[in-house]
């Protein structure tokens, strides 16, 4: 029997459409978010609202945002600067999202995210192999940003072959990821790639423990598969060679590189939590603190760090939180990725949960990589589409 649409479910699947194949524009959000909130009020989910409050990861996330606001109290915000922990409540989305999935609206929700990641792969595939340039300038998409979305397909990808029943399906998902993998290899995000690694042998190991020389064929694959392609990529050999020559400015007490920056940023901020621990310098401060602290801090050891890159953040996302609000905050971050994994774990997905969150871990330790403001979203949006699909599988008698 036909069943006519209203307006609202048009508008509503339109909201969900616009969110999962949008954000990857950053100007989108600005209008695609605020309707996902209207929509999201429009199907009731004031009414439901105690339905996402009673997970884990939405309290972890409720928490962590609460805390940052409460740090406004005891922070002295600038005049200026870019204010990139306003990114940390894109996370808050998840509600609103979660909220509106069911059963009718899941194909709009996951045929707009896979549209959304084929085309933007696509612009950057076209952009590497073209004109050899990294990132999507299209979008406004750094390096960094690609990479990761790289490293996230991968991973899904993955954990959905290590779980499938089907061999055939197995097969085409693995060639999938090392596809993605391949052109990772390809961008400068060294970091984020050797997470990608890590978190597919992690995903490996968990789902073949039990047959160890399966794991160990699979490990010898996916590592000579690397081997050939660091081999065969002029990017990744760049930067290989530019680890050398940030190691031997490092030698001679220059800290104007990516990793003398890096551990300076993170010299910095480590004094700065073991000075106010459990508060931090408020919610906003650590920009400021970084470029007033280096005039003095080791007799002025990194004062002129700032020529070389404008501050912006700690690239790290512990330390960055620990700056902000303190050991509240850093229990928070913590209570976010057990709650994360957690949420995968319990409907029956932790492969696919402990790949994901071990590289968002793994990401967070050289990068603020909670507010990479496309990546909180798109995992995000995985995790709510594979809560929705599991929960209405009917159960087996």
């Amino acid at each position: 029997m036909h069943t006519s649409i209203t307006r609202q479910e048009i508008f509503i699947r339109f909201a969900l459409v616009l969110v999962c194949a949008g954000f990857w524009r950053g100007e989108l959000n600005y209008f695609s978010f605020p309707m996902l909130i209207i929509a999201c009020l429009m199907d009731g989910g004031l009414y439901r609202l105690h339905q996402a409050l009673k997970l884990p990861l939405v309290q972890a996330i409720v928490l962590l945002c609460t805390l940052l606001l409460v740090g406004l109290l005891w922070s002295e915000l600038p005049d200026h600067g870019k204010m990139k922990w306003v990114k940390y409540f894109i996370l808050l989305m998840l509600i609103p999202f979660y909220l509106l999935l069911n059963k009718e609206r899941m194909p709009w929700a996951i045929g707009g995210l896979i549209t959304g990641y084929l085309l933007v792969l696509g612009l950057g595939v076209y952009q590497w192999q073209v004109t050899g340039e990294q990132g999507i300038a299209l979008l406004n998409m750094s390096y960094l940003s690609f990479s990761a979305m790289l490293g996230a397909g991968a991973i899904v990808s993955v954990g959905l072959a290590c779980m499938s029943r089907s061999v055939p399906l197995a097969i085409v998902l693995w060639i999938v990821a090392i596809a993605l993998i391949y052109v990772q290899f390809h961008q400068y995000g060294r970091v984020l790639l050797l997470a990608t690694l890590m978190a597919i042998v992690l995903q490996t190991y968990l789902r073949y423990k039990l047959d160890i020389r399966k794991f160990f064929g699979i490990f010898a694959a996916v590592s000579i598969a690397a081997g050939i392609f660091a081999y065969s990529s002029p990017a990744f050999q760049e930067r290989l060679l530019l680890v050398k020559n940030d190691i031997e400015l490092l030698q001679g007490g220059n800290y104007s590189s990516s990793l003398g920056y890096r551990l300076a940023m993170w010299d910095v901020g480590l004094h700065s939590i073991a000075e106010r621990p459990w508060t931090g310098y408020g919610t906003g401060a650590p920009e400021r603190y970084f470029d007033t602290t280096i005039q003095t801090y080791k007799n002025g050891l990194y004062k002129d760090l700032p020529a070389f890159q404008k501050t912006s953040h700690y690239h790290n996302d512990w330390i960055e939180i620990g700056m902000h609000i303190g050991i509240g905050g850093l229990l928070a971050l913590l209570f976010l990725y057990w709650a994360w994994y957690q949420t995968f774990r319990r409907i029956g997905l932790g492969l696919l949960g402990a790949g994901l969150v071990s590289y968002v871990f793994l990401a967070g330790l050289t990068d603020a990589f909670l507010i990479f403001s496309r990546m909180p979203v798109l995992l995000l949006v995985i995790t709510a589409i594979a809560m929705r699909w599991q929960q209405q599988k009917p159960e087996r008698i």
